[in-house]
């Protein structure tokens, strides 16, 4: 009678086990590019999280930041008066050029995206070529999915530095674009989600 009670209290505890083996191979789960096993990327964005750079040190100074919202995700734009194709982007701490102090306890968002332009904010006389002074947030970005805050970290030795707040660590991308005229312009588009 105890053998058969036990085997059946047996049964039941290995079909329990079963039963949740299956349910979490059934249930998604996340893969190192951040889309899961069963669902699709969002809007078709297959970009990640992983750090990005590229390009040269350049002398072109910066004179515009503007962001943009879209069906897919939210942009930010720097533009320079000159040839500009040098960044470093990448998920961290911020801090100001020339002086090291760290951007996060100033920046809204619950994830930090340190840009780095390899280009300066200033022209060859060493004149600001934007209003913008360490500390200042550029943009608004009221009503926007994924944009939490863009703060100018400061310009030092040709190169600038931001700190672009985010909802959340989300996948991004950064290239380049000629134009308008001789200007050029570096991109970075977050994405509002990783799936569909």
């Amino acid at each position: 009678m105890r053998i058969r009670r036990t085997a059946t209290t047996l049964v039941v505890v290995l079909t329990a086990l079963v039963a949740a083996t299956a349910a979490a191979t059934a249930a998604p789960t996340s893969t190192l590019s951040g889309t899961s096993a069963t669902g699709a990327p969002y809007c078709g964005i297959t970009w990640g999280s992983g750090d990005r750079a590229a390009g040269t040190l350049s002398s072109a100074p910066l004179v515009e930041v503007r962001t943009g919202r879209h069906d897919c995700y939210d942009r930010v734009v720097f533009e320079f008066a000159g040839t500009v194709t040098g960044y470093s982007v990448g998920y961290g701490e911020t801090y100001t050029e020339g002086e090291g102090l760290a951007l996060s306890p100033y920046t809204a968002g619950d994830a930090l995206l340190r840009v780095s332009l390899r280009a300066p904010a200033y022209d060859d006389e060493h004149v600001a070529t934007v209003p913008y002074r360490v500390g200042d947030h550029v943009a608004n970005v009221l009503r926007y999915r994924t944009l939490r805050d863009v703060v100018f970290g400061g310009s030092f030795e040709g190169y600038g530095t931001f700190a672009v707040g985010v909802r959340a660590r989300l996948p991004f991308r950064v290239f380049v674009l000629a134009g308008p005229g001789p200007h050029s312009r570096i991109v970075l588009d977050v994405a509002h989600q990783w799936q569909e």
